[in-house]
């Protein structure tokens, strides 16, 4: 008989804490992932030919609360197994892909901030790059007799010609005088420049001797640097994760909005021609983010044309799983099912004998849903999900109230809420009306 593993205390509050308040969990997603299986196996197609040596590009569309952020997580997971570099950041009003205020060089410093790898999962992996870089440089020179400087100026040749490189060169040059030195300040300035941290040329150019800083017009410059640097570091390659892309929709001057859509085009061009390499892009977004004709990717043309949808696959009732723009598939009630049975067992930790509900309030909470929310449960799990950790959190505190009656006082409660909202609406004299 197989013995039960369990779930670390750290991870199963970290679950819990996270999806109680609607947002993915930072670690121990694998213990709760279902569906998806057909959208993972092209993202796993994407990483191989990443690692291949190619670039791959895509949107992640779906509604607010479908799981778009908790799939890109997932996918995340898998790259640094397969020895990735993963950078991941939010949009926001102060971060966009594209910009002359500074916002474009925030995003890149916030990707830098939350850098990844296997080893260190949770961030802040940059300097641990660079450091295996200068390792593997050191060791190759001892090896060969040449002199590190020759290695390095070897290694980053092709870096070196790009834009933006000869300067990225020289400092991951001066990181490697500044551990031959233990000049610690010298490494935090190497550092710092290339977070993007610096704000003027001068003062990169005191303290390091270069002539360009990381600014909002190099942004994507600098990301096909980085992605040819892991994979100097010996890493397999670089995925860059974007999510909240709405916020450029909601960019209220016409003339920035097609500016950042510029640069998406800009990017999904350089994948598709096989202009970069060993980078990758996944781009989460609403559909209104997608499909608006007036504000959103489709209002650009040369986007529409893009990424529009494969029309023998729609005609055939099928999903095209090779397009650029996928649309993550609702779930089935099937899964849903499993996603329940798994957070149960997460909030259990692990031990099947401290499950607080049985099998029968998976299905009888599934058919409340079904009832009370319709189909938007299928497309929207979060609130779901949320919902069932509301209804494990009472039963765990108050053990003399049982799920019937916890499922029974809900549906009264809806129903008296939805009475009272039909009277309002026959009530055409409301003029008695008092809070």
């Amino acid at each position: 008989m197989m013995t039960e593993k369990r779930i670390r205390a750290k991870e199963r509050d970290a679950i819990i804490q996270s999806l109680k308040s609607g947002v993915t969990p930072k670690i121990g997603i694998q213990h709760i992932q279902v569906g998806r299986v057909n959208e993972l196996k092209a993202m796993i197609q994407d990483i191989k030919r990443i690692e291949d040596g190619g670039a791959a590009f895509r949107l992640i569309i779906g509604d607010y609360g479908s799981g778009k952020t908790f799939f890109m997580s997932v996918v995340r997971a898998i790259a640094l197994e397969h020895k990735f570099v993963t950078l991941h950041a939010d949009l926001s009003p102060d971060r966009r892909v594209h910009a002359t205020s500074g916002q474009a060089k925030n995003l890149y410093s916030e990707l830098m901030k939350n850098m990844s790898t296997r080893n260190k999962p949770d961030g802040n992996a940059l300097t641990s790059v660079v450091e295996k870089f200068v390792t593997q440089v050191q060791k190759e020179a001892d090896s060969s007799g040449s002199s590190v400087e020759r290695i390095i100026h070897q290694r980053l040749a092709a870096i070196s010609e790009m834009v933006g490189g000869y300067d990225f060169a020289k400092v991951i040059e001066a990181y490697w005088q500044a551990s031959e030195q233990d000049d610690e300040q010298l490494k935090a300035c190497a550092i710092k420049w290339l977070r993007a941290e610096y704000s003027t040329k001068t003062e990169a150019r005191n303290d390091l001797g270069v002539r360009t800083i990381i600014a909002d017009a190099s942004f994507y410059d600098a990301l096909k640097i980085m992605s040819l640097f892991v994979r100097q570091a010996g890493y397999s390659g670089l995925l860059v994760n974007l999510d909240e892309m709405v916020n450029l929709y909601k960019l209220t001057n016409t003339q920035a909005r097609k500016s950042n859509y510029e640069q998406i085009l800009r990017i999904l061009n350089d994948c598709l021609q096989g202009n970069a390499e060993y980078i990758g892009f996944l781009l989460g977004g609403t559909p209104e983010f997608l499909l608006d004709p007036r504000k959103g990717l489709y209002s650009y043309e040369a986007l529409q044309t893009r990424l529009a949808d494969n029309n023998f696959a729609k005609q055939a009732g099928v999903i095209d799983y090779s397009s650029p723009a996928l649309h993550l598939a609702n779930l089935t009630p099937e899964e849903l099912y499993i996603l329940l049975k798994n957070l149960r067992h997460v909030y259990a930790s692990g031990d099947s004998s401290k499950y607080l509900v049985p099998d029968d309030s998976l299905t009888a909470f599934l058919v409340h849903c079904s009832q009370t929310i319709g189909d938007a449960y299928f497309r929207t799990p979060r609130n779901t999900i949320k919902a069932f950790l509301d209804m494990l959190a009472v039963i765990e505190q108050n053990p003399e109230i049982s799920w019937q009656q916890l499922l029974e006082s809900v549906e009264v409660e809806e129903e008296k809420a939805s009475d009272i909202e039909i009277e309002c609406e026959d009530d055409d004299d409301l003029t008695g009306f008092r809070l």
